[in-house]
């Protein structure tokens, strides 16, 4: 087994690195502040080469795969866990799903556009009423012959009043519960039947836009369907899936951001005339954070060696999003303890790291929902894809 990086990927890992320090860091106290989304970074990301991994040289990609992918979004989260979320938006989410699932005039029409950045993706699943149960979903998709009318309302949207094409998941046919849903790649720009509005009251991932779609008889094209109707509960699996990897490899951002300024702080703070570091009660917290986050970069990029290898990985994906989530908000917490007072101002990174690391418990699928797809599968109730 090869635990080590290769020259390009650890070349894409200092440019990562070097994007987010020198991009990111510098005004990412005022933007944090002021909860400021700045879409130039999206764009310099694009031409980075960042949304091109695991897809064809022809629609943009860059010859890369999911493993760089997390790579690139761990060295983003260690500085902000906002500056993580364009991976899942222009390159994981909407990109990878279209060139598994479209047509190819969809590939054409819509890859090239989220890889450079030029079109704002998003992906709509969520609705006030309906999170991990995703068949409760009450947005309907009805056909009406030249065109299909879009009803219902998605919340917790990344991108959703920033965005341009991107998916939205909605119900052709309820009485067929999981056979009744289907996938559109909807345009939220121009439409009359389409209203967006931006959610500003979150806990943390400031910098990172989020909002809420309403969808009222609004018309989108008969071509709008990605793959075919009916598949997509389908689709709307394989994608989380995989955006499970990009919320793992935030994840592995978070906490390792946080284990640097506790270790860096633990070093240089005096107490009773000595370091707090050689105080084993430090030590100990500092081990068990070091410990749980290595455990989980060897978990996040086993799964992420999986899906480029083109092998079953949901077992080990959601192990990775699980371990990896619950160990960064582990993390964070102990790094608040040990900046003491200081970690209660909002003047250190501290406190941002345990409000950014609680929402990874919660998105592309709670931890309890990692649990029951980890147990279903121990148990030989559910297969490995």
């Amino acid at each position: 087994m090869r635990f080590g990086l290769t020259d390009e990927q650890k070349m894409m890992q200092d440019m990562a690195r070097d994007f987010a320090q020198k991009e990111i860091l510098p005004t990412l106290k005022e933007d944090e502040a002021n909860h400021t989304f700045r879409p130039e970074l999206v764009k310099k990301m694009a031409d980075l080469g960042f949304f091109g991994c695991a897809l064809p040289e022809e629609y943009g990609g860059n010859g890369c795969g999911f493993l760089e992918s997390v790579i690139i979004a761990e060295q983003l989260a260690t500085i902000s866990g906002s500056s993580r979320l364009p991976l899942n938006m222009q390159n994981i989410g909407p990109s990878i799903t279209v060139n598994q699932f479209g047509t190819k005039e969809q590939k054409e029409r819509f890859i090239p556009k989220w890889v450079s950045g030029e079109y704002f993706g998003f992906f709509a699943i969520t609705e006030p009423n309906s999170g991990s149960d995703v068949i409760s979903m009450g947005t309907t998709a009805i056909d009406r012959g030249d065109h299909w009318e879009l009803n219902g309302q998605k919340m917790w949207i990344s991108n959703a009043h920033l965005g341009d094409y991107g998916l939205v998941y909605a119900m052709t046919d309820k009485s067929a519960k999981y056979k009744g849903m289907t996938c559109f790649i909807v345009n939220l720009k121009g439409n009359e039947g389409i209203i967006t509005a931006p959610i500003e009251t979150k806990l943390g991932l400031h910098c990172a836009p989020t909002g809420e779609i309403s969808f009222s008889q609004a018309k989108i094209p008969k071509d709008s369907v990605l793959g075919e109707v009916g598949q997509g509960f389908q689709i709307c699996m394989y994608q989380l899936n995989n955006t499970r990897i990009s919320c793992a490899a935030g994840a592995l951002g978070i906490g390792g951001g946080a284990i640097e300024a506790a270790i860096g702080y633990a070093n240089e703070r005096t107490q009773f005339g000595k370091k707090i570091g050689s105080y084993q009660m430090i030590q100990a917290s500092i081990a068990e954070m070091v410990a749980e986050h290595e455990a989980a970069k060897l978990l996040v990029y086993q799964a992420a060696w999986l899906k480029d290898q083109g092998l079953p990985n949901q077992y080990q994906t959601s192990m990775a999003k699980l371990f990896a989530s619950e160990a960064a908000v582990h993390a964070a917490t102990e790094t608040m303890k040990i900046f003491g007072s200081y970690g209660f101002s909002t003047e250190y990174p501290a406190e941002r790291w345990l409000r950014d690391s609680m929402s990874l418990r919660t998105v592309e699928g709670t931890s309890n929902i990692q649990k029951t797809i980890i147990a279903g599968m121990a148990l030989g109730d559910t297969v490995n894809r």
